[in-house]
């Protein structure tokens, strides 16, 4: 799901009412997991279930119910092989309910809840070009910085600036589950926040992912003074440094960035 999407979608509900479908569960084999939605107009499309002839049939139906009187919202089982034709072979189940202007704050809430938090710390190029491609894919950024004014006017919705002096202050209140990436302006500040992660872990342990920007020296010599600190060889083992997936070798802040959301959505992927 496209956080741009869902911001064009309800730019468009101020105008005009339109349909909200959204998956609900899936049995088997399905074109898109469950929380999947898009919203259908009167002529046009926001967002996509996907599944050809699932999404044409969805479509149909959903224009059916903009045109009926305000009602009750519709559930819908669909068998994909037998009624549609179509090789997955599995069942969706489909909700439809029409929606307008009054349902814009309570649609933003619930089509962003499900997704997977994660902290950008450091508000430079590197840090710019992940949160406008994570607001691409289904996570909610967290972006943090030390300094005031290093964050653009306009962002998606589901990407959260934060000031914080010291930086490190705001790991302490990240929601457990958080993917944390460190890229800061400052080797220092990066020390800092490493920390504050691996004291977290020490005590929660609910950091799944704690990623830093740097080379292997950078790393080697952030090694020495974390052990100063006490901290041990299975503790560290826990930041990923250098972040990306391997292989792809460009220094592009757009290059780095394509590198480490990869990485996440395979850690994702692995997590189940």
């Amino acid at each position: 799901m496209s956080i741009d999407a869902l911001d064009d979608g309800l730019a468009r509900l101020a105008h005009e009412d339109g349909v909200l479908v959204r998956v609900e569960a899936t049995e088997g084999s399905a074109p898109r997991e469950a929380g999947t939605w898009m919203l259908v107009w009167a002529r046009g499309l926001t967002a996509t279930i996907g599944g050809g002839q699932l999404e044409y049939q969805a479509v149909d139906e959903a224009r059916a119910l903009l045109q009926a009187p305000a009602g009750e919202p519709l559930r819908k089982r669909y068998p994909l092989g037998p009624s549609l034709g179509q090789c997955c072979g599995g069942v969706v189940h489909l909700s439809m309910r029409r929606v307008g202007a009054a349902d814009a704050a309570d649609l933003r809430r619930q089509l962003t809840e499900h997704l997977a938090p994660v902290a950008i710390f450091g508000g430079g190029h590197v840090g710019l070009a992940l949160a406008r491609l994570l607001a691409t894919l289904p996570y909610a950024v967290r972006w943090i910085d030390s300094r005031d004014g290093v964050f653009p006017d306009a962002l998606p919705a589901q990407v959260q600036t934060e000031h914080s002096e010291p930086v490190q202050d705001a790991v302490a209140t990240l929601p457990p589950g958080t993917h944390v990436l460190i890229m800061s302006f400052s080797h220092a500040e990066d020390l800092d926040i490493v920390i504050a992660c691996l004291r977290r872990l020490r005590e929660r342990d609910d950091l799944p992912y704690v990623g830093l920007i740097g080379s292997k020296t950078k790393w080697a010599t952030f090694r020495h003074r974390l052990e100063a600190r006490g901290f041990g060889e299975a503790e560290m083992a826990r930041i990923t440094c250098p972040v990306g997936v391997p292989g792809v070798t460009g220094k592009e802040p757009e290059v780095i960035a394509v590198a480490v959301a990869a990485q996440l959505l395979q850690r994702r992927t692995a997590a189940g």
